[in-house]
């Protein structure tokens, strides 16, 4: 795998509003549209204001029904009671190390870069909060091969 640039930032802690995903990977895309349901309902659709995030509280290699994901869309302010599920968490603030993935999120060549090529030689710890990515840009007219997603590995 190529050599990837690799910012060392600090992520800001971000309100969020979250619909949590437990089990298969394959029914991600059923949660994740649920929040999608609602952020149209509120008419939550600029990008550059409510970013959307994935926080991975699991690696691929985790059994099926132990996976776990926080599908999210920051927000400002309380999130009300709703028939979705959508609940507000906060992504606390965060040093971390940032690296973007170009293409299709089904196989995130970036974040097993991070972790298993650059992390082991870069003198950093992994910190206590799950990597999470950043879906810079989101919607049905986005095309795999034109997907931008943020990879973030807290570090300790």
């Amino acid at each position: 795998m190529p050599h990837m640039h690799v910012d060392i930032v600090r992520f800001p802690p971000t309100a969020v509003a979250v619909i949590a995903h437990h089990g298969s990977p394959s029914g991600e895309h059923d949660t994740a549209r649920k929040l999608v349901a609602w952020k149209l309902e509120l008419g939550l659709t600029d990008q550059a204001v409510h970013r959307t995030y994935g926080v991975h509280y699991t690696d691929p290699s985790v059994a099926e029904e132990d996976h776990r994901v926080d599908f999210c869309l920051s927000v400002d302010g309380e999130i009300a009671p709703n028939a979705y599920g959508v609940v507000g968490k906060v992504i606390p603030g965060l040093r971390c190390a940032k690296v973007t993935h170009l293409g299709s999120r089904l196989h995130n060549t970036a974040a097993a870069w991070l972790v298993g090529e650059w992390l082991p030689t870069s003198g950093e710890r992994v910190g206590a909060f799950p990597m999470f990515f950043h879906y810079v840009n989101v919607g049905p007219r986005v095309m795999e091969s034109d997907m931008i997603t943020d990879v973030y590995l807290p570090l300790a």
